[in-house]
């Protein structure tokens, strides 16, 4: 028999592909050993509001592939309001949970660091994130997706920006870092990456599609990052668009906004798609499959070690295990050295 003979599982968050290969992965291990399985619903909703449900090998069949959660998922941060904290624990005695494995972003993970610092409670987390922005790991399942979804839009995008000697801008998702933008503008062949890191000067991004079209290349892509800034020295945007494009809620605008000016700079033709939440829906990939089933696995394991208040991490190609203390409280930014792989190609 396990050390904790009936554990917790919760995704909180926003939805990514490779979740429920993640709470496949955590209840096919436990099955090994005995240990009985509750899957919280609707992340910590669930723990507030008392909806739980036992996860057994046959409930978790066939969900490998599937995207999204088949637990359900949701933003409320339980340290809003001591009562909703007090129900928590509640639930948690009343189900008499041995540890809880919660899987999510940076929300959630710093609740869950703030419930073992705080209030004691065994808690051993997963990251997951399109964004690729935790640190401690040095990738999150959900990335590869996100990245593999903007490389097929770039792709299928060049074709028309070819034909209709056009400049095509596609904005990304990526919150507070470029992540998603480098790595899908470099396996896309992208001309131009536009990331939060780097404020870019629009003279410059300008010049260059001008440069091109002088050297008889017709046609440019730009991939953006939602969060992407102009460079201080030449702000375009008024207080208005700032306060629409810049909102902590919902990210999203600036694309539209680079279009406008492009064409007002420059003369060229433009035109903009904005993949949403396309990028973090459908099946994952291959990728993420293999790497969500490797952590949920490893998060099991933590438990069954009592490493409490830590977090399953892939640093190399090596399954760990990183305090959370480690992954919270900053995002990972993007690596300098992919941003300066991108500017080989840019133009």
């Amino acid at each position: 028999m396990s050390i904790n003979e009936r554990i917790g599982i919760l995704t909180g968050g926003g939805d990514c592909p490779g979740l429920n290969a993640a709470i496949r992965a955590v209840v096919r291990r436990a099955s090994m050993d005995g240990t009985e399985v509750l899957g919280v619903k609707n992340g910590w909703r669930g723990l507030i509001e008392d909806q739980i449900e036992p996860l057994t090998r046959f409930s978790v069949t066939g969900i490998l592939p599937r995207g999204g959660t088949i637990l359900g998922t949701s933003r409320l941060n339980p340290f809003k309001d001591q009562a909703l904290l007090e129900q928590l624990e509640a639930n948690w005695k009343k189900y008499n949970l041995g540890a809880l494995i919660v899987v999510g972003g940076e929300g959630t993970l710093s609740a869950a660091l703030d419930l073992w610092r705080e209030r004691g409670l065994p808690v051993v987390c997963i990251p997951k994130t399109i964004d690729n922005d935790i640190c401690g790991t040095d990738f999150t399942f959900g990335f590869d997706t996100a990245v593999t979804i903007v490389t097929d839009a770039v792709d299928r995008l060049h074709s028309t920006a070819e034909s209709h000697h056009r400049v095509m801008i596609i904005e990304v998702m990526g919150r507070h870092t470029g992540w998603i933008a480098a790595y899908g503008g470099i396996a896309g062949g992208a001309d131009v990456v536009l990331v939060p890191e780097h404020p870019f000067k629009l003279s410059k991004v300008c010049d260059l599609l001008l440069k091109r079209q002088a050297q008889g290349r017709t046609f440019s892509i730009i991939v953006v990052a939602e969060d992407a800034h102009p460079h201080a020295e030449e702000d375009f945007l008024n207080a208005e668009q700032n306060t629409q494009i810049y909102k902590h809620e919902q990210l999203g605008g600036i694309g539209n906004i680079l279009a406008q000016e492009i064409e007002g700079r420059t003369g060229l033709e433009a035109r903009v798609t904005k993949l949403g939440y396309v990028q973090r829906g459908g099946s994952p990939t291959p990728f993420d499959r293999v790497l969500a089933t490797r952590l949920g696995i490893k998060a099991y394991e933590m438990t069954q070690a009592r490493e409490w208040g830590r977090m399953a991490a892939v640093q190399g190609n090596r399954i760990t295990s990183v305090p959370l203390a480690e992954a919270v409280g900053h995002l990972k930014k993007l690596d300098e050295e992919i941003f300066r792989v991108a500017e080989v190609f840019f133009g």
